[in-house]
């Protein structure tokens, strides 16, 4: 809008401006006639339209009192009005007229108007100039993607989970590179299992996805993130991963749409969206295709430049640094999880008379799978041996080292030792075997006929002893230094364990919180009261529901109890 300005008195053109508008009405020129105060006194239709501003509203007032943000040299005009000299005229800036933030360009030339020997005013003719204001729009687009390369660096990436970034990869370019963004990854290669596709088909899975608001619930009949999708060969999608290369599509025919869609029963669909251009490119790190970035622009918006393939393949360059990183730590994870898993699922041979459960909850796919392990072990005289450890560190190697640990503590076990000994002993064949993680451990040996539990911890966390009636305490016992250390020094402590009193054993991410003490934390177990029913599955599930929520690292929890007479009917777990 033109600036306010106070009420002047209507100014009288000279003589013969009113036939000004017959002669300049079809020129594509701004023509005006200015007055010796540079007012307006004619504005033509061209230069009305070029600002903006209907032609009345012009007359009596001066260009920075309709135009503030025009750059106009008056100075350059005042010494036309003053010697009669013609002169070239340069303006730029913006106008109410203009269609985008940049600013607009104009040259023309200016010359003294003259009545009866006395200087009436100034013409001024004026052409835009489009080539400059084209190189300020492509100036600000090369800026804005400088700009948009520079942000994904902080955006996309922010974890170590392989389908977080590719959802944020997908919302990263929607809208500013594409109305609709996915991205396609090559199908895992651990974990379930994944039917074979067709001959001549390419199997992906979809694991990021967006779209402008206007599209964003129609697009998703082509499949959620998490689904596989199939893309026959010679499609846009399987040409990009074979060559390592961009691919782009305007489709402006059905049979271009039909060689770019998956199937030809998305043509239709393609065409009722507005689809009309395609921009494939690859994701490719350490020489190895991952999958692919797929961009589609839909309605108005232009066809892809050269500039947008430019920018779409340095975002894919970048991103699949962070996907290769991503990938590879999942596969760990997988490996460490599966491997974990099958240890803890190994079979045992409890004896009749226990009854015991056993949970392992990973904290999720965001964090590395840690070393927490359990087992039960039985021995001679109605005994039975229970471990809980926790290797320190994550990954794959400290599900290897927990594997290890296990297998030593069941080896020592057979020679029927007390726990403070089996700890020393384990202790010492740590040292030998060149395991490099350290672990905790606790161990309990249950005697059924006496009604004890001798205890020995090495850097563990106490164990738990709830009765029906009397609730739950938590045992008091030395600790001693976790294994690996070669410190050694570990003591046993005995303590009741009748029939039907429960032994609750666990790791330390039950209750360790970044925010709390962890003392504070353990206090809490003394809370603990077997559930309605008294099953020890309950007791597990209150467990987890209460303290698992908030987990920051996997979780091991074994609850075990000598049976009474009333739960030898209990079935075994």
């Amino acid at each position: 809008m033109c600036a306010d300005a106070p009420d002047v008195p209507p100014v009288e053109p000279p003589e013969g401006v009113e036939c000004l508008e017959s002669l300049f009405r079809g020129t594509p020129a701004g023509i005006c006639v200015l007055d010796t105060e540079l007012r307006y006194l004619y504005v033509n239709p061209a230069l009305e339209e070029m600002h903006g501003i209907p032609a009345a509203e012009h007359l009596g007032r001066t260009v920075e009192d309709i135009l503030p943000e025009l750059n106009v040299p008056t100075d350059l005009l005042r010494g036309a009005l003053a010697d009669g000299r013609a002169r070239e005229v340069a303006s730029s800036g913006r106008t109410p007229s203009s269609d985008h933030p940049g600013l607009r360009f104009w040259q023309g030339a200016c010359h003294r108007v003259e009545q009866d020997g006395e200087v009436r005013g100034l013409v001024l003719i004026m052409l835009e100039v489009l080539a400059p204001r084209r190189r300020h729009v492509e100036y600000e687009r090369v800026s804005r993607h400088l700009t948009m390369l520079d942000t994904a660096t902080n955006r996309i990436g922010t974890t170590l989970d392989m389908n977080t970034t590719c959802r944020e990869l997908a919302e990263f370019v929607v809208p500013e590179l594409a109305d609709v963004a996915s991205v396609e990854v090559s199908v895992p290669e651990i974990g379930h299992p994944v039917r074979p596709p067709p001959a001549g088909v390419v199997r992906l899975r979809r694991a990021g996805m967006a779209a402008v608001p206007g599209l964003a619930e129609a697009v998703r009949q082509f499949g959620e993130p998490g689904q596989y999708a199939d893309y026959q060969d010679g499609g846009a999608i399987p040409v990009c991963l074979e060559t390592n290369q961009p691919v782009v599509q305007n489709l402006s025919t059905d049979a271009q749409l039909t060689a770019s869609a998956p199937s030809p029963e998305r043509v239709a669909v393609y065409r009722a969206l507005g689809f009309h251009s395609v921009c494939i490119v690859p994701l490719t790190s350490r020489g190895r295709p991952l999958g692919c970035l797929a961009l589609v622009r839909a309605g108005d918006s232009p066809a892809f430049t050269d500039q947008d393939v430019a920018v779409a393949r340095e975002l894919a360059v970048r991103a699949a640094v962070d996907l290769d990183h991503a990938r590879r730590y999942t596969r760990e994870h997988g490996i460490a999880l599966e491997l974990q898993r099958a240890l803890l699922s190994e079979p045992r041979e409890p004896h009749p008379h226990i009854e015991v459960a056993t949970r392992y909850l990973p904290v999720g796919q965001g964090a590395e799978v840690g070393g927490d392990w359990f087992d039960v072990v039985p021995l001679s005289d109605a005994r039975h041996l229970k471990v809980m450890g926790d290797v320190m560190g994550h990954g794959v190697e400290a599900a290897v080292a927990m594997s290890h640990y296990r297998s030593m503590v069941r080896l020592l076990a057979q020679d029927e030792l007390p726990p403070h000994v089996i700890l020393e002993r384990l202790d010492l064949m740590v040292e030998k075997a060149g395991i490099d993680r350290a672990a905790t451990c606790l161990l309990a040996v249950v005697d059924r006929f006496r009604g004890e539990c001798q205890v020995a911890s090495a850097g563990h966390l106490p164990p738990v002893f709830i009765d029906r009636g009397a609730g739950a305490v938590i045992a008091g016992i030395p600790v001693g230094p976790p294994l690996g250390t070669g410190l050694g020094g570990y003591r046993t402590a005995s303590l009741p364990c009748g029939p039907g009193t429960v032994l609750f054993m666990y790791t330390d991410g039950l209750v360790e919180r970044r925010d709390e003490d962890i003392d504070v934390s353990v206090n809490r177990l003394a809370d603990l009261r077997l559930p309605v029913g008294g099953t020890l599955e309950g007791l597990l599930d209150e467990v987890l529901d209460r303290f698992g929520r908030d987990a920051t690292d996997d979780i091991a929890v074994l609850a075990s109890r000598i049976r009474s007479g009333r739960t030898q009917g209990v079935s075994e777990k």
